[in-house]
């Protein structure tokens, strides 16, 4: 009974390590001229800050989007 609870904690364990997934999704503003610029993929906090924060390119700031369409 003893190796069964072991078992199972180990389990738990596991099932809770590959349920805590990072959320990830790719992310483009667009330029001055309305050009999409790709900013690659995004994920977990950066993904967070990128979307509140925008980027700055130059002296300008752009809102970046980050879900798909």
């Amino acid at each position: 009974m003893k190796n069964l609870g072991k078992f199972l904690a180990v389990g738990l364990v596991l099932v809770a390590i590959s349920c805590n997934k990072s959320e990830c999704h790719e992310c483009h503003y667009e330029d001055a001229t309305g050009k999409e610029v790709e900013l690659g993929e995004k994920c977990d906090s950066d993904l967070e800050n990128i979307e509140a924060s925008g980027i700055t390119v130059g002296d300008s700031l752009y809102d970046v989007h980050c879900h798909e369409h």
